[in-house]
């Protein structure tokens, strides 16, 4: 994923001020840090703007907002300047397990340009079918766009040991991506046509704040109820969130 080649080509052949705009440049490390209310928000606010764009459209497509618990496990893990994916057991926070993006680059560049390369591989990617080819990634999209996740965070740290030299990482809670619907993240339908009641600006916010740890939960309520104790204690989001999309 290396682009200093391409940023030698674009620095010989582009003016200064062409060259800044083009690449998006930004100034600093702190620039980007997380820890700033601004990127925040401009975190939150691409991936709402990317999730509104799906295509085919999503009926159950929940609005992203901030988690502050999950940003000190994404920046921690940033810190570490490993490029694969943190332990399970570091993507936790209170009742919720998260998932994980993660972006390398030569050089800074905004956090909405890296949420969008995340978002691009759409392009190589078919709604319930999967990759178009062998060697197509689409997991970063498909978890910026499961309809489930509702809490984003991110962590940027500078990495001067290693062949690249930024590390972003963003974590979705609760996680999406799971084997039994990986390539149908979503329910495709009229947006908020599942959530006609709790809908703002195309995005549902009636999110649950647990999750289940059965993919059968449902079964299970209807058979033994939540007052079972096993159902009860694995079956959190199916027995506590009647009427919201988990």
């Amino acid at each position: 994923m290396t682009l200093l080649p391409l940023l030698l080509l674009l620095a010989a052949a582009l003016p200064p001020s062409l060259l800044h705009n083009y690449l998006d440049f930004v100034v600093s490390l702190d620039d980007l840090s997380t820890a700033r209310d601004s990127i925040r928000e401009e975190i939150v606010n691409k991936h709402n703007e990317l999730r509104k764009m799906v295509s085919p459209p999503a009926s159950d497509l929940l609005m992203m907002q901030w988690s502050n618990d999950a940003q000190e496990n994404a920046q921690k893990w940033a810190s570490q300047c490993t490029f694969q994916h943190s332990p399970r057991e570091d993507r936790k926070i209170k009742n919720l397990a998260c998932g994980e993006n993660l972006f390398m680059s030569d050089y800074l560049t905004s956090w909405s340009s890296a949420v969008q390369q995340w978002y691009d591989e759409v392009h190589s990617f078919d709604f319930g079918s999967g990759p178009t080819s062998s060697s197509a990634v689409v997991g970063h999209y498909t978890q910026l766009v499961w309809n489930t996740s509702y809490l984003v965070a991110c962590g940027i740290a500078e990495c001067r040991d290693q062949s690249w030299r930024y590390l972003y990482v963003c974590q979705y809670c609760p996680p999406g991506n799971y084997v039994r619907r990986k390539y149908i993240p979503y329910t495709i339908g009229d947006p908020c046509g599942s959530c006609p009641n709790d809908c703002e600006d195309g995005l549902c916010t009636n999110s649950c704040g647990y999750q289940d740890d059965y993919s059968n939960c449902g079964d299970l309520k209807a058979s033994v109820t939540c007052k079972h104790p096993m159902v009860k204690e694995h079956c959190k989001a199916t027995c506590n969130c009647e009427g919201k999309i988990h």
